[in-house]
């Protein structure tokens, strides 16, 4: 049952959109603030109607203002849950997910509440709940409404970084259970990639691209529109010596990087941009000298993907890096937090442009990471 969705407007901003979503598929939408995310958000769930828009489900039409088809909101089979949550305060967890039903359940609402982990919570109220828990609540409510599909605007922005890794997690093992078209509407190019299958990018109500999330990272247009290259991490280095080759050696922590020259002095610190893609992961070192930039570290924390990828966040010294693997590497690698790894980057995938001269500090102190 797939979610087909055109919408061309001129106000509150130009908006000329068209993309399809499959069933128990995530898409996500990624842009800056005000590049129409949420108008197109707004526009499925029946919140508002563009100048001219298309919207069905499964071949069923919510929207199509060619032949005057609008249905309001309460008759589109839709969940949302919102950036702020919006639940009642006055009730309970099981209340607020009873209120979206059809037809009161209380064991229904408790078999809900527990499918994302929070059992034993239905009779708190919101202001008893964590923000992460009330996030949940949000969830849960929006499955009540056994929607045909589910729109998610924002909803880990208003919680600290811990809070929205293990939501992360959570929703990824959630969608095991959905079977519906999924829409996540974020700024985070990070999240977008770790959770969803496809992403579409919007600037100013256009489309600059969409695809899975490789082929996204891999338009230079969509990167200029996100603000990013890739996923990364900044590694504090010191240069240690100019080689006659072309290289310049740069100490850290447990080992040294070989890079094309840095124009700076032996001794000037800098941050080093390492791209998640291009980290190797290995559980031995490896013999021979193609694989100059070997670095000894230990698992930090593994993030599974929804898509293709799994982010492994691995310790060097007191810093890290990331490194994005394929599913089937991390299943042969079999890595744990805590055990051992050696990352491995090859020479010439570091450009000069990825490194940074870093602030001064005083002696014996690592540069700060912005």
């Amino acid at each position: 049952m797939a979610l087909e969705v055109m919408a061309r407007a001129r106000e509150p901003i130009p908006l000329d959109v068209a993309f399809r979503v499959e069933a128990g598929e995530l898409l996500a939408l990624v842009g800056h603030s005000g590049s129409g995310k949420t108008t197109i958000l707004r526009s499925i769930a029946g919140l508002w109607r563009p100048d001219r828009a298309r919207v069905t489900v499964g071949g069923t039409s919510w929207l199509d203002t060619s032949i005057g088809v609008n249905l309001p909101p309460h008759r589109r089979r839709v969940g949302i849950v919102f950036q702020n949550y919006a639940l009642f305060p006055h009730m309970t967890a099981a209340r607020n997910v009873i209120a979206a039903m059809d037809i009161p359940d209380r064991v229904e609402a408790t078999r809900l509440l527990d499918l994302v982990n929070l059992h034993g919570l239905a009779d708190r109220k919101p202001a008893q709940l964590s923000g992460g828990q009330q996030q949940r609540v949000a969830v849960a409510r929006a499955l009540a409404r056994r929607p045909q599909a589910l729109l998610l605007d924002e909803p880990f922005s208003a919680v600290d970084r811990a809070t929205r890794e293990r939501l992360h997690a959570e929703i990824i093992a959630l969608r095991a259970h959905l079977s519906m078209p999924v829409v996540l509407v974020t700024h985070d190019v990070n999240e977008a990639q770790l959770l969803a299958d496809r992403m579409v990018v919007i600037e100013k109500g256009q489309m600059i691209g969409s695809g899975t999330t490789a082929e996204v990272m891999a338009d230079p247009d969509a990167l200029r529109a996100m603000g990013v290259r890739e996923l990364a991490a900044l590694l504090p280095a010191t240069l240690a010596e100019q080689l006659p080759d072309g290289l310049s050696r740069l100490e850290v922590a447990t080992g040294s990087l070989f890079l094309p020259t840095v124009d700076a002095a032996p001794g000037t610190r800098v941050r080093v941009r390492i791209m998640a893609h291009e980290v190797i992961l290995a559980r031995t070192r490896p013999e021979g000298l193609s694989a100059q930039n070997i670095l000894e570290g230990r698992v930090a924390r593994i993030v599974p993907g929804a898509g293709p990828g799994v982010i492994v966040h691995v310790a060097v010294g007191r810093d890290e890096i990331v490194a994005r693997i394929t599913r089937r590497a991390a299943e042969q690698l079999s890595l744990q937090p805590g055990d051992s790894v050696h990352a491995i980057l090859k020479t010439m995938s570091v450009a000069r442009d990825h490194v940074a001269r870093a602030r001064l500090h005083p002696p014996g102190t690592a540069p700060s990471m912005p």
